[in-house]
């Protein structure tokens, strides 16, 4: 197997127990105490595994500063709409709401970018939004603020896709560096004005120490997977991310989705799939077309 694709199913393991261990800190701390200590655990880690060739001095230096800002108030966002997903909502309902983001990247391309969408995109599209209702079921389950921050989350994850469309050859420090700035800023305002800001317990500190190492960790990986392969070869494996949010549900938080959950898994899953290779198709990067009528 490519070795692009193994570090980028590393990098989806990685953040699936770095989610793991967030929600395990659900009920001991605030959405905000988490988001600033897994934020500042983070760049500690991020600071010794920044992109080659790049540093970090003059990271606020920037070339697009519109879309950068734009880009780290989305991302700031995301952390906390994450945080709370995650502590509120079993983790195979966060996943399976976020992996709308392709389908939101193609409402959104049509919206802003004026893209033409053919009706096999489309189908994905509705396909997508099927899936979900199999997982939550709206009307036969209950509906929490949790899955509305997971919509959200997705919302934003594909408007970072199109800012990131105009951000191509910024440097990764000055992007990383915005948003660690604005995240750590914003959750220890809200922490301080929401709840008593204290240091948590030897466990609790643990557990930040080792998300942030997860989330570190996971971006390092996912940028040494994009140097091995070509993005459009490892976007597929996001969707590992649904087998290990089935596994760490069931074996720690006692979470064991029914059948019909698991057919609005792969749903989901095979939607944003054939979103992905429909563009590879429409960008020419694929040699056999299973939409073709000639497919030999």
């Amino acid at each position: 197997m490519n070795s692009g694709i193994l570090l980028a199913l590393g990098a989806y393991a990685v953040y699936a127990w770095g989610d793991g261990i967030v929600k395990g800190m659900g009920g001991h701390l605030s959405i905000f105490e988490i988001g600033f200590f897994n934020t500042l655990f983070a760049s500690i880690f991020l600071f010794f595994l920044k992109p080659e060739g790049e540093v970090w001095r003059g990271f606020w230096r920037t070339r697009r500063p519109w879309a950068v800002h734009a880009r780290a108030l989305s991302g700031l966002a995301a952390g906390v709409l994450s945080v709370f997903a995650f502590t509120t909502i079993p983790l195979a309902e966060v996943y399976a709401t976020i992996f709308l983001a392709p389908l939101f990247v193609t409402l959104l391309s049509v919206v802003i970018l004026k893209e033409h969408v053919g009706p096999w995109r489309w189908a994905a599209v509705v396909a997508g939004f099927g899936g979900i209702l199999l997982v939550v079921r709206p009307g036969f389950r209950t509906l929490e603020l949790g899955h509305l921050a997971a919509f959200g989350l997705a919302f934003l994850g594909a408007a970072t896709v199109i800012l990131m469309r105009s951000l191509a050859g910024e440097r990764q420090t000055t992007m990383l560096g915005t948003l660690v700035v604005y995240a750590l800023l914003f959750n220890a305002a809200a922490a301080a004005l929401t709840s008593s800001f204290t240091l948590p317990e030897p466990k609790l500190l643990l557990m930040l120490v080792l998300s942030g190492a997860c989330t570190a960790s996971g971006h390092r990986l996912q940028l040494l997977a994009t140097r091995h392969a070509p993005a459009n070869q490892i976007a597929p494996t996001h969707y590992s991310q649904i087998i290990w949010a089935v596994v760490i549900g069931a074996v720690f938080f006692a979470e064991y989705p029914d059948w019909v959950s698991l057919a609005g898994l792969a749903v989901v899953a095979g939607s944003g799939l054939l979103t992905l290779v429909r563009e590879r198709i429409r960008l020419g990067t694929v040699r056999w077309n299973p939409f073709s009528r000639n497919r030999l």
